[in-house]
């Protein structure tokens, strides 16, 4: 049985659709990306899944729990950082600690967590006086410090300079290497390509795609193109051979330079008529297919960070 199994799942504000049929599960021990434009319905999801809000339709259960008849059993098992929290200023890191513990039945040991996480350091610091990777590690501390076996983390990384964000990445596989499951909510698609094992791509209400990462991107026909340096002279009757592969769609030259643009899986094709040709090609070089490309092409609109 999977860990999350959400069928059907509709919502609707003021008349308008936020959820329109939303179906899909999570596996156990896997890390599952959220992926949309702003809007699309994102956070509703997570937030339905948690029992912070309901449907108007549909069936959620997250290890077997209804979150609206089992909510307090729910609480239980799961872990939530919110896309937006905040602690009071003053309040000291093992003061928010021991509180969020006196929540559950069976707390972890929040002193464990202090060493696990990088904040023995900061026990005694008051929130306002952390770093904003400081804050990350206590604030996803506090949604492990319940023992969960579910982990929601919604937008994670906004806000943190690049060495931060890579060293939450560090610690978003270590959760995962407890055992825990994690649903991730994200806006950067670098974050999604190095920590998920599948991803759901949401758009206009609706989910536009599940697979993994390197799914998504293999699914793309987007253009993309190869680069290459003729070493010695090439002819014309080589540029017009490469123009006329299927895929194909343009050749530039600029002297020894040259650009082939296409769709698929061009690429094969252009080597074999430079292997036939006896031409030497150096510096070859194809523009990697990315997340973004796959984003676009599954949304129809460019990432909004």
């Amino acid at each position: 049985m999977p860990v999350i199994d959400v069928t059907d799942l509709s919502k609707h504000y003021a008349g308008r659709t936020v959820l329109d049929g939303i179906t899909f599960s999570v596996e156990e021990g896997e890390i599952f990306g959220i992926l949309g434009p702003n809007g699309t319905g994102k956070t509703t999801t997570v937030e339905i899944i948690e029992g912070l809000r309901r449907a108007d339709r549909g069936s959620v259960r997250v290890l077997g729990l209804d979150p609206v008849e089992d909510g307090r059993a729910l609480r239980e098992v799961i872990g939530v950082q919110l896309q937006h929290t905040q602690l009071p200023d003053n309040l000291k890191v093992w003061e928010a600690l021991d509180l969020y513990a006196s929540f559950y039945a069976d707390p972890r040991d929040w002193r464990e967590l202090l060493d696990e996480w990088g904040l023995a350091e900061q026990r005694n610091t008051r929130f306002a006086k952390l770093s904003g990777g400081q804050k990350q590690r206590l604030i996803i501390a506090l949604a492990l410090v319940g023992n969960p076996r579910v982990a929601f983390l919604d937008e994670l990384t906004t806000g943190l300079d690049p060495q931060a964000r890579r060293a939450t990445w560090e610690l978003i596989k270590q959760i995962r290497d407890t055992g825990v499951t994690v649903v991730l909510v994200s806006h950067f698609m670098d974050e999604v390509e190095e920590l998920c094992d599948r991803v759901a791509v949401f758009s206009g209400g609706r989910i536009a795609a599940i697979d993994s990462p390197a799914g998504l991107i293999a699914g793309v026909d987007a253009e993309h193109a190869m680069h290459f340096t003729v070493v010695a002279d090439a002819s014309e009757e080589l540029f017009s051979a490469l123009r006329e592969l299927a895929g194909v769609s343009a050749v530039t030259v600029d002297g020894a330079q040259v650009t082939v643009t296409g769709r698929g899986d061009f690429a094969t094709a252009v080597t074999a008529v430079l292997a036939r040709k006896h031409v030497l090609a150096a510096d070859l070089r194809i523009d990697r297919r990315t997340l973004d490309d796959a984003f676009v092409a599954l949304t129809g609109r460019a990432f909004e960070r």
